[in-house]
């Protein structure tokens, strides 16, 4: 399947998911990868993570990108080399990049009822406005996942615990965006957090609220 969505969420800030339909082959046939890059995906011993790491090259291509304008650093995020801001994120069949001119955080999870079972290792704060009778609990906890986990893409410093270092303001069901915070040491780092759902996935991008 070619792009699923493409948005434009601020002048500087747009992100572009794809919906992995393809075989690896077609991605294969499609792209040309660095050999570091080729190494990586060959392996990997799930052929879902394969063809999620050659998706987000497709979406690299949707931006202008080759697989030779994106690099790692030791932390293991990415960076283009033109000096945008970029994150990565794959879950099952989606993935998504988000490229930015601000430091920016994207992550996609599938909507599933676990996720109750282990909220007590991500939820701090947030327990404070939570609902567990609320019928869109999972909903509620994914997007509050999702809001950290680009959190901790974003900021990329070892040591940091979701449950204490990343804080999500409430939200109401039908809001599609809040406000995060990263308390670290003596910093208070301020985000806007926007949510998108499809599918049964959620998926948050996190970019800095000035």
């Amino acid at each position: 399947m070619p792009l699923y969505k493409s948005l434009d969420l601020n002048s500087q800030t747009i992100v572009k998911i794809w919906k992995i339909s393809e075989s690896k082959a077609f991605f294969f046939d499609q792209l040309v990868l660095k050999p570091e890059s080729l190494e990586r995906v060959n392996g990997m011993k799930s052929e879902l993570h394969q063809r999620g790491f050659l998706s987000v090259r497709m979406l690299l291509a949707e931006f202008g990108y080759t697989d030779n304008d994106l690099i790692y650093d030791s932390f293991g995020k990415p960076h283009l080399k033109d000096g945008k801001y970029i994150s990565i994120t794959h879950s099952y069949n989606f993935s998504a990049v988000v490229v930015s001119s601000r430091a920016v955080g994207v992550d996609i999870e599938k909507q599933r009822d676990k996720i109750t079972k282990i909220a007590t290792k991500f939820i701090g704060y947030e327990a404070s406005y939570l609902d567990a009778n609320n019928p869109n609990l999972v909903q509620k906890l994914t997007w509050i996942w999702c809001v950290k986990e680009s959190l901790y893409k974003l900021f990329a410093t070892p040591g940091m615990v979701f449950k204490t270092h990343f804080l999500v303001l409430p939200f109401g069901s039908d809001s599609n965006s809040t406000t995060a915070w990263i308390a670290h040491d003596n910093l208070r780092l301020k985000y806007k957090a926007i949510f998108m759902e499809f599918e049964g996935f959620g998926c948050a991008v996190v970019i800095p609220n000035f």
